[in-house]
């Protein structure tokens, strides 16, 4: 098994990585990295550390194309080579490849996986490491020119259906997630749906939602839109600019960040935008939807629009539909003519799971050799 995992700078991708490798260590699989920046700059040691984009395009793409070589020759070595690149960068040569097309086609990867993660955590990051000369609206358009780079390699190299756009997430989920879908193809892929902002002041609901998807995650590989949550960022950029400040922070402690409250407003089109083209690639990179949609406390249900919209799209998508429905009052039929099957609780969709070989009896998974 080949595997190209991309990603913006600013993830902290190689320590996501390292948590993937001793995930798999653990679970009696072997997987051997190559981290391609460590490799260009153990080629050229002359190069300063962190300024290696700073170098002319002839030498860059030089390096990088020499420790390629490396990456063929573990690939060919190795059964299970995870590489660690980026498809595009943006820096003071503006926008440009960070691959090479023979290269990539000579290693013909099995697996493509771009990384993703909130704008505000890669600010901090990018800001944390000294590298200041950037906006938030940046990092949105490179994210998109990262995914976007990435899926046009992968169906040019390989064709549908490998490539995986993956959220990095606050949890071992993730780092989990593609240890399955490296080791575990059996395992099916589910993309997890809920509502989100219009139940955050309601924590029973909250509790009930993490619950359902804990226990989704230990069924299937998931992909699962809470791991990248961007929307309390508009609140918090219209709620700054009404109360006249220049800047807000935001993050957990130890990750505080000072965010232009100017840049903030600028990105709120795109963070929607986003969310509504992310989630529906999320929904056709899986084989199923699988919903929860609670009760709220007076009892209606709490069906979001978000969610309504990702059922049609999974249905039309010829994904198989779940929904487990636990309002007393009877689901539309725009909700049962368009499901699989409906629940009335997690715990029966999970029996039926198992029940109809959705869950496979060995959930060790097969090692590609």
């Amino acid at each position: 098994m080949r595997v190209v995992v991309t990603g913006q700078v600013g993830l902290d991708k190689k320590s996501f990585i390292a948590r993937v490798s001793a995930l798999a260590s653990e679970q009696g699989f072997d997987l051997t990295t190559c981290n391609i920046g460590d490799m260009m700059y153990a080629e050229a040691p002359d190069v300063v550390p962190g300024r290696i984009l700073d170098l002319p395009l002839s030498r860059l793409n030089s390096l990088r194309r020499s420790v390629f070589k490396d990456v063929l020759a573990a690939s060919k070595s190795q059964p299970n080579v995870l590489v660690n690149t980026h498809a595009t960068f943006r820096w003071r040569h503006g926008l440009f490849a960070a691959f090479d097309h023979d290269l990539m086609g000579e290693l013909d990867a099995d697996l493509y996986i771009v990384m993703v993660d909130n704008v505000d955590r890669i600010h901090h990051r990018l800001t944390r490491d000294g590298h200041l000369d950037h906006t938030l609206k940046d990092i949105m358009v490179w994210r998109e020119e990262e995914i976007l780079a990435t899926e046009l390699i992968s169906q040019i190299v390989r064709g549908h259906g490998c490539c995986y756009i993956m959220a990095v997430g606050e949890d071992h989920s993730t780092a989990q997630a593609i240890v399955d879908l490296i080791f575990r193809p059996q395992k099916k892929n589910a993309y997890i749906s809920f509502p989100m902002s219009h139940v955050m002041d309601m924590p029973d609901l909250m509790a009930e939602i993490d619950c359902f998807r804990r226990e989704l995650k230990r069924c299937f590989t998931c992909f699962d839109p809470g791991d990248l949550e961007e929307k309390y960022l508009t609140a918090t950029a219209i709620d700054a600019a009404q109360n006249g400040l220049r800047s807000v922070e935001t993050g957990p402690p130890g990750q505080r960040v000072t965010l232009d409250t100017a840049q903030l407003l600028d990105i709120i089109a795109d963070i929607d935008g986003q969310i509504y083209a992310r989630d529906f690639k999320l929904i056709d990179q899986a084989d199923m939807i699988v919903s929860l949609v609670p009760a709220l406390p007076d009892g209606r249900p709490g069906l979001s629009s978000g969610v309504e919209r990702e059922l049609q799209h999974a249905h039309e998508a010829t994904r198989e539909v779940f929904v487990i429905w636990k309002p007393d009052a009877e689901p539309s039929p725009f909700i049962t003519e368009t499901a699989t099957r409906v629940f009335s609780s997690t715990n029966e969709a999970i029996q039926y799971f198992h029940d109809n070989g959705y869950i496979p009896d060995d959930s060790s998974g097969t090692l590609f050799e």
